[in-house]
């Protein structure tokens, strides 16, 4: 405690050093990551702007200027000057102060209005109110998982800022050790795709990289592998979620459930994505009778530890490693975790799931790196025979089957992932009847589709550059006429009893949800038309039905769980499988992206792939580069320096 208040004293003594006496500085304190500044006139701080800079450049560490709350105007004259600076334009929808951390909320539909040309109107807000702005955007489709984030965060705002209090002092605790090594221990995710989970230890540390299941492996393997003697919760200095599917974070919550209180760092749209993804995998699993492995109380205790980052915003997750994430092109918010271990002894880029291409939704992942010695790359497409279409002809063929199936009166159901792939397709399928490619038909959107996207209309700026643009002019192609929103079971069987229509339902691998009521209710139809777009993990539905399609069965006769007895459907729909929508690279993408890697890695860890496809890559990448690198196998420990 005595070194905890040693190095809290030297912070301090730099920012007094600094800072101007008018500021009126009256508390100084760590708060996660960051050290928060309590003055009492913030003007003469932000008159001081290069100095906040230099002193953090000096200390390393993320500075928050906050007015102290004596000093703070009253909410009601607050907010009055806060409407009367910002223009009507801005359309503001909400304003919320928050007491414990002198934030105040500030909720509109433009935010460029609100902020003001070089955030003049934040400062001006600032330094009248004594109120620190926050903005967030109103997205034009209604998000209930947003409002619910925002007002738990709000409600439990003094639990938090202790518990940030609390990691903040963990975070920077003096370093026992001088650089001694780095290793990884493979928990989840090697030689297969599902329950994504490293741990990586230095002497000082332990950081645990992604925290997933493995939905279609039943109870026995469904978890990482949290029983080796190496992982231990009450070691565990941070958590990182790179982003929100469930291979990658749905074990998150069951670490809190036993115990665990420490910070998780993700970004902000996988904070609100995670939170849909993981209520809807227990609202499924309790649907289906199963026992839940944890309850919507631990998904909100891991909610309230979440601190979310910025692409390239550098912070302190523990004494001796920094992290920083970067922009992945997987899925809204998804990131690459850069971690800086000790003082320059070791980087380590782990990419998570990745997009080396550029499609409607997202741009391509950044290889651009400030340093690198070791990269941990996903394989789900690293086989030697994984190379994928082109996008424009996937998105041609796409269209070109849908027209098929609605020309002969069928319907198209088109199982999609929730985030990414619903979005993705709901673009394609957008561009193909604006044009006339299509039959203007109604495309109807089940299960978390219409939640999902409402984020992702929160999160322009995170979205590729043509599709922000749209937003930003208003132009939102999500909320066209077609598009319909399916609210209930009985609407669903108005749907399979109706007109020739598109239905774009979850699970995008049937593995629950309204996609396979859907298919029971149209599989015997040969006019129906069923169209994969995603990875169809093995052990799952999907998987089933595209290994019988590609054997040359005529007759695809699957088994179907129902309760406790076995039922069996037959599919006599057409059945396609377009693989170029596919969220992650493919092989030749993924050797591109090392190719173009700046600076080049001295090492390459294998992940999240099938053993052959991860294997292979393995050893192609050896070969064209002249770089170690190896294929682990879960619960192996790999000495990284």
């Amino acid at each position: 405690m005595n070194r905890e208040r040693d190095v809290l004293e030297l912070i301090r003594r730099e920012i007094l050093s600094n800072i101007p006496l008018e500021a009126r500085i009256t508390r100084i304190d760590f708060e996660g990551p960051q050290i928060v500044v309590y003055t009492g006139n913030p003007a003469a701080v932000y008159e001081e702007e290069d100095v906040i800079r230099k002193i953090a450049k000096t200390i390393k560490k993320r500075i928050v200027i906050r007015a102290d709350p004596s000093v703070r105007m009253d909410k009601k004259k607050a907010e009055e000057i806060i409407r009367k600076l910002i223009p009507e334009e801005a359309e503001i929808h909400r304003i919320i102060f928050d007491d414990v951390t002198g934030e105040v909320i500030i909720k509109a539909k433009r935010l460029g209005q609100v902020i003001g040309k070089g955030g003049a109107n934040l400062k001006r807000i600032l330094i009248e109110t004594k109120w620190r702005p926050k903005v967030i955007r109103v997205p034009p489709m209604e998000s209930k998982i947003v409002e619910r984030i925002l007002d738990t965060l709000y409600r439990e705002s003094e639990r938090r800022q202790r518990l940030l209090h609390e990691i903040g002092r963990r975070i920077h605790r003096p370093t026992l050790y001088s650089d001694n090594y780095v290793r990884i221990i493979s928990l989840g995710g090697f030689k297969e795709v599902g329950r994504s989970a490293i741990l990586l230890q230095t002497k000082e540390s332990n950081v645990l990289l992604d925290c997933g299941i493995k939905p279609s492996s039943g109870y026995r393997d469904e978890f990482p592998y949290f029983d080796l003697p190496e992982f231990d919760i009450d070691s565990l200095d941070a958590v990182v979620i790179t982003h929100a599917h469930l291979d990658h974070c749905g074990a998150l919550p069951y670490l809190f459930k036993y115990g665990y209180r420490g910070p998780v760092y993700m970004t902000e749209p996988t904070q609100q994505l995670m939170a849909l993804l993981l209520k809807d995998y227990l609202e499924v699993l309790q649907k289906e009778g199963k026992h839940p492995p944890y309850t919507m109380k631990d998904v909100r205790e891991a909610i309230l530890h979440t601190i979310v980052l910025g692409y390239g915003e550098v912070t302190d997750i523990a004494p001796d490693i920094r992290l920083t994430f970067h922009y992945a092109g997987h899925i809204l918010g998804s990131a690459m975790a850069h971690l800086h271990i000790g003082n320059g002894f070791c980087n380590v880029v782990y990419t998570g799931d990745f997009k080396y291409e550029r499609t409607r939704l997202l741009e391509a992942a950044t290889t651009v790196f400030p340093r690198l010695e070791v990269l941990i790359i996903e394989s789900t497409y690293g086989g030697r025979d994984d190379v994928m279409p082109r996008r424009d002809e996937s998105e041609l063929l796409l269209i070109e089957l849908v027209r098929k199936a609605l020309l002969r009166g069928g319907k198209v159901l088109i199982p999609v992932l929730s985030v990414g792939r619903g979005q993705e397709i709901m673009l394609v399928l957008d561009e193909g009847i604006k044009k006339g490619l299509i039959p203007k038909v109604p495309v109807y959107i089940d299960g978390m589709v219409s939640e999902a996207t409402a984020i992702h209309t929160a999160y322009p700026e995170f979205l590729s550059r043509s599709l922000r643009d749209m937003m930003y002019n208003d132009e939102n192609p999500f909320l066209e006429e077609y598009f319909h929103v399916v609210k209930d079971a009985q609407q669903r069987l108005e749907i399979v009893e109706g007109e020739p229509c598109i239905i774009l339902a979850t699970s995008g691998m049937l593995t629950g949800g309204p996609s396979v009521e859907y298919l029971k209710n149209l599989a015997e139809d040969p006019k129906n038309m069923l169209i994969f777009v995603s990875y169809q993990i093995e052990g799952t539905l999907g998987r089933r039905i595209m290994d019988i399609v590609r054997s040359g069965e005529k007759e695809v006769i699957v088994p179907l769980s129902s309760g406790s007895r076995l039922e069996y459907l037959t599919i006599k729909m057409e059945v396609h499988a377009i693989e170029g929508f596919s969220g992650h690279s493919d092989r030749k993408q993924l050797i591109n992206f090392v190719r173009n890697l700046r600076p080049r890695p001295e090492r390459i860890i294998v992940n999240h792939g099938e053993r052959n496809k991860a294997e292979d890559l393995a050893n192609t990448l050896s070969r064209i580069f002249r770089i170690p690198a190896i294929a682990p196998e879960n619960m192996e420990a790999i000495r990284l320096r």
